[in-house]
């Protein structure tokens, strides 16, 4: 009879370690999935940002292509310096916000 209870208690010690075992692997794998979905969505976020990037320096591979030509100068010289040709008339839209002069500095842009 004494036996009985033993291997009664004993077993009933080995389900709850198996219990606490399962449950404990169950959060493990709920947190590395977490963790897999975090790291999956900044992936993407970067994905974005290298081909915004790319984008963005093959531009200035075109820009830095046509710069030896007079188009070329001659934007940058209007746009960026504000400079007009000889008896040129520039009309001013008062509707529209105002760009500093030299918006070259600015980091922003």
């Amino acid at each position: 009879m004494k036996n009985k209870k033993r291997r009664a208690g004993k077993f009933r010690l080995i389900h709850l370690i198996v219990i606490f075992l399962v449950i404990y692997v169950a959060v493990v794998f709920n947190h590395q999935r977490k963790l897999l979905s975090n790291i999956d969505s900044k992936r993407e976020t970067m994905e974005i940002q290298i081909e915004d990037l790319e984008k963005d320096i093959d531009a200035l591979n075109n820009e830095i292509a046509m710069g030896g030509t007079l188009e070329f100068i001659e934007k940058v010289a209007r746009d960026k310096l504000g400079m007009v040709k000889p008896r040129e008339i520039i009309y001013i839209d008062v509707n529209k916000p105002r760009e500093p002069l030299f918006y070259i500095f600015n980091k922003d842009k």
